[in-house]
């Protein structure tokens, strides 16, 4: 690049055909190389910016257990198998528990990312966790990732409770309420089916607001309704 008075002496390279060299005014040459370095500026931010992103990620998928609690909700899983509820009495785990039973009322705390969750007795304060040997055992520390299980939505309208650390083995009851070993169990059987019922008595406050059509028919019916006729 050279300066030749009022213009800017510039080397452009094309595809296909020798250097050329062109003569700039002064004014364009500085556009060219503003317009140039927001480019540089620009893409240097996206980069910084995607990196950043991918390094979130990965830190904040890499350990569930250092995850901050996205939400916690208070239901009961009723069993398809037992007909009752899942219930934590401490250390020992079961899914005889009646409807609305304190020991059937369960803390779910759902992780940041995905569907992780761990599931807590309001009562007992005890976690359900999966042993190396599959067996379903009550903890009072829910942090390690024994406790972490990974919810599956079923075409049955069921859900499937699979542990995060022992990979197709699940959160299962036999006929008799009794934990099922986690080998023995698969997402096909019953044993593992659960459906997430609100306690006995409570309502899900979604359930309040639910919007109907009011027409002059519906009107009439609650003006009836209201201000009954007497004979």
């Amino acid at each position: 690049m050279i300066q030749l008075g009022n213009g800017i002496l510039a080397q452009i390279e094309i595809p296909g055909v020798s250097k050329v060299y062109v003569i700039l005014p002064i004014h364009v040459w500085g556009w060219l190389v503003y317009d140039h370095l927001c480019h540089v500026f620009l893409l240097q931010e996206s980069q910084q910016s995607s990196a950043d992103f991918r390094i979130y990620i990965e830190n904040h998928t890499r350990n569930p257990d250092d995850l901050s609690r996205k939400q916690i909700r208070i239901y009961q899983l009723y069993s398809h198998t037992t007909g009752k509820h899942v219930q934590i009495l401490g250390k020992k785990v079961n899914a005889n528990g009646d409807d609305g039973g304190k020991y059937a009322l369960l803390v779910v705390e759902t992780e940041t990312f995905g569907s992780h969750i761990r599931i807590k007795g309001k009562e007992s304060e005890y976690y359900i966790c999966m042993n190396k040997n599959g067996k379903i055992v009550g903890k009072l520390n829910g942090r390690n990732q024994e406790c972490v299980f990974v919810e599956e939505f079923l075409e049955n309208n069921y859900t499937a409770l699979v542990s995060a650390k022992y990979k197709g083995w699940y959160l299962g009851f036999n006929r008799k309420g009794r934990p099922k070993k986690g080998s023995r169990t698969t997402q096909t059987q019953q044993e593992v089916h659960f459906m997430k019922r609100h306690p006995k008595g409570k309502v899900d406050p979604l359930e309040e607001f639910r919007f109907t059509t009011v027409t002059k028919r519906t009107r009439r019916a609650r003006r009836l309704k209201q201000n009954p006729e007497t004979n």
